[in-house]
């Protein structure tokens, strides 16, 4: 049994006292303290040995570690990490391996504990992911059907200047349709490539992109400037799964030649890395074949310009009969019989649908882009899971 509450020191101090004074059994000692009969030969042993400082409570720390890390080996960790300091655990414990696979180097796990331990990692940071595209992702089954559109990575051209390869291919034929490098992933600059591109090739059903600004942001249906405009014009915007690149593939794979071919080296400035991309997508679309087009044939041979064409003005949205309409107000609300619904700040403006499923139940729709369901009980949107 443990020792009162009151205070242990004294207590045990108390119990010796006792004990000295040989008046009382050990038995007796230990129901008249509430302890057992271990407990006490404890305390009089460490007393025996010790003298009253016996008495204090020790640490509980353990002595030795079986399996400690060498010191030698935790000097390699670390020097290791500080040559390569964005290295993870996996990538420095591999390092070690590759540089004497005979040694019996610590688990990536261990790594980390002595990383941390050392102040060598950051703690990352709470990702704010965007709502899950809720449609399936089409298949390119004609020119024009299913476009592509990413920002290839981002390198250092010779004077120092950042440069974002915004690119735009069609699904179907390969055909690799913009190619611009810009200063960063702004909505204006990229907005503009695609209305070249919709003039040049008409428009697309669907352009598919991951969830990088400016194709998407953190709100109700990912909606960004850039794809309210692409579904005002009646473009679908798709959206990959975060972590899931292979589900833009042939968009990847491009982007695999494009570097090596315009970025390895970088050139000197903007107008000489333009100019190495215009190259390469004269001669890609033009001359290059690809196998999956069939024998000796190119990109340019199997697209065509069949495209919806690009209207001047842009239209409104058009909604089915039996929609509810509604227009979204300052603050991204709407009014659905009297109630104030929050939608989304993006679409302060627009129109947007409301299909009707139950009595208080509505599927909302921006254009073809479902954004979730409304529950009039609840008075507010429910996101695709």
């Amino acid at each position: 049994m443990p020792w009162k509450e009151t205070c242990t020191m004294e207590q045990r101090r108390s119990f010796i006292a006792a004990w000295l004074g040989g008046d009382f059994s050990i038995s007796q000692l230990s129901v008249r303290y509430g302890i057992s009969r271990k407990t006490a030969y404890k305390w009089i042993d460490r007393f025996k040995i010790e003298g009253i400082t016996g008495l204090s409570d020790r640490s509980r720390a353990r002595h030795s570690q079986a399996h400690r890390m060498a010191d030698a080996v935790v000097e390699q960790v670390l020097a290791l990490k500080r040559t390569h300091p964005d290295w993870g655990p996996k990538k420095l414990r591999s390092a070690l391996y590759r540089s004497a696979p005979d040694e019996v180097w610590p688990a990536a796990s261990t790594i980390g504990e002595l990383l941390k331990s050392y102040g060598l990692v950051k703690p990352r940071r709470r990702r704010v992911h965007t709502p899950p595209y809720s449609q399936p992702l089409a298949h390119a089954t004609a020119p024009n059907r299913v476009w592509s559109g990413d920002f290839k990575g981002q390198f250092q051209l010779g004077n120092g200047a950042w440069c974002y390869p915004l690119t735009l291919s069609d699904n179907y034929s390969r055909m690799l349709l913009a190619c611009q490098g810009m200063a960063g992933p702004r909505l204006l600059p990229v907005r503009a490539s695609y209305e070249r591109a919709f003039r040049e090739y008409g428009l697309p059903d669907r352009i598919r992109t991951d969830n990088g600004f400016p194709f998407a942001m953190c709100c109700l249906g990912g909606l960004t400037g850039l794809s309210i405009w692409l579904i005002r014009l009646g473009v679908l915007p798709e959206r990959i799964a975060p972590g899931k690149p292979q589900q833009n593939g042939r968009h990847e794979r491009m982007h695999r030649t494009l570097k090596a071919a315009t970025a390895s080296p970088p050139k000197g400035n903007f107008s000489a890395q333009q100019r190495a991309f215009n190259r390469f997508r004269q001669e890609y679309n033009q001359h290059r074949p690809h196998e999956s087009l069939g024998l000796g044939r190119c990109p340019a041979d199997v697209h065509e310009a069949m495209g919806r064409p690009y209207p001047e003005r842009l239209p409104e949205l058009i909604y089915p009969d039996h929609y509810a309409v509604r227009k979204v107000r300052c603050g991204g609300y709407i009014k659905l019989h009297g109630r104030s619904i929050y939608t989304t700040r993006q679409l302060v403006g627009e129109y947007i649908g409301l299909d009707p499923v139950s009595e208080d139940r509505w599927e909302l729709y921006f254009g073809r882009l479902t954004l979730g369901l409304v529950d009039e009980r609840l008075g507010r949107v429910i996101r695709p899971v």
